[in-house]
């Protein structure tokens, strides 16, 4: 972990950075460590944002964090546990613990968008 630093606007709360590297030595999920999909047997996790919240009592009351860049690693961009669930083939089936793929819609606005930025050169060309 690395990157401690206190929330300015929310004064209770703490960010921290962590970046994992994990080898699977035991079963896991039914998969033995020498089955294991990843061909050195490391996952390696995109970097995360964490963030504690504490209470007046100084007790933590939320614990939360985001992936930062999913590009990163070998998990499919998944980190926390469904990290470690992709990483060794067997994610949950539910979208949310599968890789991030653009939706139809998203990747079309970008193409139209592309397009436009194409025709306006060529417009300032003319």
């Amino acid at each position: 972990f690395f990157g401690f630093t206190v929330d300015p606007l929310q004064t209770n709360r703490v960010w921290f950075f962590s970046r994992q590297v994990a080898k699977q030595i035991a079963p896991f999920m039914g998969v033995n460590a020498e089955d294991c999909p990843k061909e050195d047997g490391i996952l390696r996790l995109p970097p995360q944002l964490l963030h504690i919240d504490f209470n007046e009592d100084g007790l933590v009351t939320e614990l939360g964090f985001y992936t930062v860049d999913r590009r990163q690693g070998n998990t499919g961009g998944l980190g926390g546990a469904f990290g470690f669930f992709y990483g060794v083939g067997k994610p949950l089936p539910i979208p949310e613990c599968q890789p991030y793929k653009r939706s139809f819609r998203f990747r079309m606005l970008n193409f139209l968008g592309r397009i436009g930025t194409k025709l306006s050169k060529k417009k300032k060309e003319e």
